[in-house]
C-alpha cells in the first residue's frame, strides 16, 4: 500500500456489491475510488504456478492444496482457462453454499483498505434492504463485514445500499426522492424524504438473473454473457443476435419485475407522507448501464400509475461509484 492511502485518516464510503467492491475517499475536495471485482478461482497448487503468480504479480493465497486468485486477476484467469468465476457472495449477502466467501472478502477488503490510519477511523459500508429470499442472511452478513473491518481497525457502521444512492445522488432535491441500486445480485430501493427513509426493499432479479438466465438458453457461460453485456449490449429491441435477444428477454422481465414491486411497497404502505412536490427518481448500479435502458425503465414507469409524482427519472453520472460515494457522504455528515 502506498504511503498516501496509509497516512489517509478521513471516513471512508464502501460498496459491499455482489460484483465488486468499491472503496471512497476524498483527496483534495475530489471524489476517487478504487474496485475489485468481487470473484475468484481456485487452482491445485504447485510450487511452479505459485511462481509464476509471484512473478506475474497476481493477487493470491494458499489455501491447503489450492491457490486462490481473487480481484480482477480472477476475471482474467477465467477467461484463459475458460471456467466460471466463483463469488463470495450471492443475492448482496454472504454466498452460504461457498466456503470460501468470507476468506476471500477478508482479503479483498484488506487489499482495498489496508489497516486503518488511526484507531476508529470512520468506514460507512453498504447492505442489502430486506427482501424477497433473504430470510435471517442480512444480520449474519452485516456482522461478518462488520467484524473484518473491525479488525483492520476501522469503526464500521452500516447503510442501506438504496438510501446510499440517495445520499450520493439527491443532494440537489434536500435528499427526499427515490433511489434505486440496480447491482448484480439485487436491486435495491429506498424512497427518503429529507434523508429518513420511509421505504426500503430489495428485489432479487438483477444483473445475476439476467446472466444466468441469458446463459441457460444459450448455452454460453454467464460469465461471458456478463462481460459482453457490459461491453456491447443495447437494449433496442431484438435483433438476428440469439444472445443479444435472450438479454433483452430476461432485462424486459427484471425491468417489469422492479417496477411492479415499487409500485405494490409505494401502494401498500401506511406511512406514505404526503407530498406537496414532486420528487426525483435516480438509477445507479451496472446493471442499468446499457444503452436504452433508462427509455425502457421510464416507459414501464409511465405505463403503471404510481401514487408518488415524479419530477424526473435519470441516470447516475456515475452509476458504478455511486453507492461508494452515498456511503461516503453519510460517513462524513
Amino acid at each position: 500500500m502506498s504511503n498516501p492511502e496509509k497516512e489517509y485518516t478521513q471516513p471512508i464510503g464502501l460498496d459491499v456489491g455482489t460484483s465488486r467492491l468499491v472503496v471512497a475517499r476524498t483527496k483534495e475536495k475530489k471524489y476517487e475510488y478504487d474496485s475489485q471485482l468481487n470473484a475468484f478461482l481456485t487452482l491445485p497448487y504447485s510450487k511452479l504456478a505459485e511462481s509464476l503468480l509471484q512473478r506475474e504479480n497476481v493477487f493470491h493465497e494458499i489455501q491447503g492444496s489450492e491457490i486462490v486468485v481473487a480481484g480482477n486477476d480472477a476475471e482474467k484467469f477465467a477467461e484463459v482457462f475458460h471456467t466460471e468465476t466463483r463469488r463470495p457472495m450471492a443475492n448482496g449477502v454472504l454466498n452460504p453454499r461457498e466456503p470460501h466467501s468470507l476468506a476471500v472478502v477478508r482479503r479483498l477488503l484488506t487489499k482495498l483498505l489496508g489497516k486503518a490510519a488511526s484507531e476508529g477511523q470512520k468506514v460507512y459500508f453498504s447492505v442489502p434492504a430486506a427482501g424477497e429470499s433473504l430470510d435471517g442472511a442480512i444480520p449474519y452478513h452485516t456482522a461478518s463485514i462488520k467484524q473484518v473491518l473491525s479488525d483492520l481497525g476501522y469503526q464500521p457502521t452500516s447503510i442501506e445500499e438504496g438510501l446510499a444512492v440517495v445520499f450520493g445522488e439527491l443532494g440537489g432535491s434536500n435528499f427526499s426522492g427515490i433511489g434505486i441500486s440496480c447491482g448484480s445480485g439485487l436491486c435495491n430501493v429506498c424512497l427518503a424524504i429529507l434523508s429518513v427513509p420511509v421505504i426500503s426493499f430489495s428485489v432479487p432479479k438483477a444483473g445475476d438473473f439476467i446472466d444466468a438466465q441469458a446463459a441457460l438458453v444459450t448455452g454460453d457461460l454467464s460469465t461471458r454473457l456478463r462481460v459482453q453485456k457490459e461491453k456491447a449490449f443495447r437494449l433496442n429491441g431484438f435483433s438476428e443476435d440469439r444472445v443479444q435477444n435472450a438479454l433483452t428477454v430476461y432485462y424486459h422481465e427484471m425491468v417489469n419485475n422492479l417496477v411492479t414491486t415499487l409500485l405494490t411497497q409505494i401502494s401498500s404502505t401506511q406511512r406514505l407522507p404526503k407530498l406537496d412536490q414532486s420528487v426525483p427518481l435516480v438509477l445507479s448500479g451496472g446493471t442499468v448501464m446499457p444503452s436504452g435502458f433508462l427509455d425502457h425503465f421510464a416507459t414501464v414507469l409511465r405505463s403503471r400509475d404510481l401514487p408518488l409524482k415524479l419530477s424526473d427519472v435519470r441516470i447516475s453520472a456515475d452509476p458504478l461509484n455511486s453507492t461508494a460515494r452515498g456511503a461516503l457522504m453519510a460517513a462524513l455528515c
